[in-house]
């Protein structure tokens, strides 16, 4: 088979004895997730990303530039209550290093308990992007996506970070060999950028012709399945659960 297709078919359905056991496609599914919240924020809330902060930053900028449509309030809350998520995400890290199937577990939890919190507002609000509405989601959304960036580092899969897709992309070319490399890992990496386009057509899709309650709900089912897949995986003690030393 391909080597691009058989890494990308492993990292959907790892090797058995993977030291990273089931972890890359439950990694995947966050990186769906990603793109579903930051499709509802630029779409519902205004030019703002709850998960890409590098965006946020070049909208900051944009908005101190007196560019129309680039709120700087909206920006620094998101950068703001990103960065508490992170250090949230951090905490329970270090309290939970020694299982990274619980890590992923609680974390989840967390995010799901935010994303309905916010799925809640969305269904009761007669227009969300406006107002007070607009500011409590794009707090609860980017604490939720702060946390998961920070149990992502903390997890360490190789390319799967579930929102950085620069680096990963400039892997792809970078690392091959064609350029000189040992090999890019193309397969993985390239399921990690669909895994995100997926997640953003999705969502756009939902936002535009559906509601934007529906993309939030679908974003709270992908993380419910997230968190009962890894629960059920988790109970015992398997060897990818634990960090290497």
């Amino acid at each position: 088979m391909n080597p691009v297709l058989t890494d990308a078919w492993r990292t959907l359905v790892p090797a058995p004895g993977d030291k990273n056991g089931p972890l890359p496609p439950l990694m995947l599914g966050l990186t769906v997730v990603t793109g579903l919240v930051d499709s509802f924020s630029y779409l519902v809330l205004g030019h703002v990303f709850v998960a890409n902060m590098t965006g946020n930053v070049v909208f900051l900028a944009f908005a101190l530039a007196g560019a129309a449509g680039f709120s700087l309030m909206a920006s620094l809350a998101a950068l703001g209550a990103f960065s508490l998520g992170a250090l949230v995400g951090g905490r329970l890290s270090s309290i939970v290093s020694h299982h990274r199937g619980h890590l992923l577990v609680a974390v989840s939890a967390l995010q799901a308990v935010l994303v309905g919190a916010s799925a809640i507002i969305v269904a009761t609000v007669h227009d969300p992007g406006v107002g007070s509405a607009r500011y409590f989601l794009i707090v609860v959304l980017s604490l939720s996506m702060g946390a998961q960036n920070a149990i992502a580092r903390k997890l360490a899969v190789p390319d799967l970070t579930t929102t950085v897709l620069t680096l990963t992309i400039t892997g792809i070319s970078a690392d091959s060999r064609l350029a000189g490399g040992v090999g890019s890992k193309a397969g993985r990496r390239l399921m990690s950028a669909l895994s995100m386009f997926i997640g953003a057509l999705i969502g756009a899709s939902l936002v535009l012709k559906v509601s934007p309650e529906a993309a939030i709900l679908v974003t709270l089912g992908f993380l419910c399945t997230i968190l009962a897949t890894t629960a059920l995986l988790a109970r015992s003690e398997p060897s990818w659960a634990h960090p290497s030393t």
